[in-house]
């Protein structure tokens, strides 16, 4: 199985923004993290870190037939992007939205979602366990259709 992980803007800041809280939360530790958690699984998993929403559809775009699902932390590209959406809705892939809350909110949450209605589920939560929250619902809903 393939899963696509979309990663939005200022994800790459979460160092900055950890430390500030006196932890030491990084995308990479999150991103070994969920390597780790399907270690034994035959999931292949492509991650794609990026600003530019041009990146990002060119990335779904080229990889529609390769993946099986897609988990994306769109951050505010959840409120403002209607392109987005859009190409969610043309590949026809599941996708499942992730957000965070509490002290790693970062302005956007799945309630100010425009995508909600082409995912097939909207997460919120810590970064660490929404990430892997949200990659257990994609694949149990990969695995049951």
């Amino acid at each position: 199985m393939n899963i696509l992980i979309i990663q939005g803007p200022n994800l790459n800041l979460l160092g900055k923004k950890s430390s500030q809280l006196g932890e030491n939360l990084t995308l990479d530790k999150i991103n070994r993290s969920i390597r780790y958690h399907v270690r034994n699984q035959e999931i292949k998993l492509k991650f794609l870190q990026t600003h530019k929403l041009e990146a990002v559809i060119t990335s779904l775009q080229r990889n529609r037939n390769w993946a099986k699902g897609i988990l994306a932390a769109p951050m505010a590209w959840g409120k403002y992007e209607y392109v987005l959406r859009e190409t969610l809705q043309i590949i026809e892939l599941p996708v499942v939205e992730i957000y965070f809350s509490g002290n790693y909110f970062m302005g956007t949450g799945k309630e100010d979602s425009l995508l909600s209605d082409v995912c097939v589920d909207s997460l919120e939560g810590s970064p660490e366990k929404v990430f892997v929250d949200g990659l257990d619902s994609l694949i149990h809903f990969i695995k049951s259709a």
